[in-house]
């Protein structure tokens, strides 16, 4: 089957990167979805308690599979020329990745580095080499990003050197570039309110143009998740053509909230 052939493709490019000159090489965008293996106690710890380490590491893993349907979506929506990728940790030779590689036709990547700054680093550097003009990194906790933010990410690296996907609790849900810049992340406290505002001022002292996209609602802590529960509930209520939420994911969530009532 075709689709089957395709997939084959990417998981030998991966690894293999082929000649600029060909046809799998001919996109000059790479979108890149940083993704951490949906294992109970390493994912979405800041969520339990109340939920469970298995119940966090089930929601992770239905984030994931909502970014890399939704960039596939866009890409091939919006024809945006991007190749997906997806960088993954603690490694691309688990089985979930495997899987996701194979059904979701994204190539691999491994998260290198001691925090997240170094890591996006040398993604922003592998990908560079391999001769893409701009590279987007994204977040996987935002599962309900519209697609037209995809297209808006694109269009303003075309005409500024930086972009930024802004969420709503200080940090950054996306992160493009033309060019490495290892600078950006230094100094960055990860993981608190000042993410964003910090990585601004880094952009600045190197003369780097900066544009945002549209702010969203990323999903860290548990009064994140019960605004999460209550969008999901007002989607619901749309037609199935315009709900944003998978229905994946919305059965998660519906699950969760009857089980937060008794805890």
């Amino acid at each position: 089957m075709a689709r089957k052939s395709e997939n084959r493709n990417d998981a030998q490019s991966s690894s293999h990167p082929l000649p600029l000159g060909s046809s799998l090489q001919r996109a000059e965008s790479a979108l890149v979805i940083f993704a951490k293996a949906p294992t109970p106690g390493k994912v979405k710890t800041r969520l339990c308690p109340p939920l469970t380490p298995d119940e966090a590491a089930t929601l992770h893993g239905s984030f994931v599979l909502d970014m890399l349907e939704r960039t596939k979506l866009a890409v091939a929506k919006l024809q945006l020329p991007c190749h997906r990728y997806l960088a993954c940790a603690p490694s691309s030779e688990l089985v979930f990745f495997k899987i996701m590689e194979e059904r979701q036709g994204v190539r691999l990547l491994d998260q290198v580095g001691e925090d997240l700054g170094q890591r996006m680093h040398n993604i922003f550097v592998d990908l560079f080499t391999k001769g893409y003009k701009q590279v987007i990194i994204l977040g996987t906790d935002v599962p309900t990003l519209p697609l037209s933010v995809y297209q808006d990410a694109c269009t303003m690296l075309g005409r500024s050197d930086m972009v930024l996907g802004p969420a709503l609790d200080g940090g950054y849900y996306l992160i493009g570039l033309k060019q490495p810049a290892e600078r950006l992340f230094t100094g960055v406290p990860w993981s608190t309110d000042q993410v964003l505002t910090v990585t601004q001022q880094n952009a600045k002292a190197l003369g780097l143009s900066v544009e945002l996209t549209t702010a969203w609602r990323d999903v860290d802590t548990i009064t994140d998740l019960q605004s999460l529960i209550t969008e999901c509930r007002e989607d619901n209520q749309k037609p199935k053509q315009d709900r944003a939420f998978s229905m994946r994911t919305a059965g998660a969530l519906q699950l969760l909230a009857t089980r937060l009532k008794t805890r």
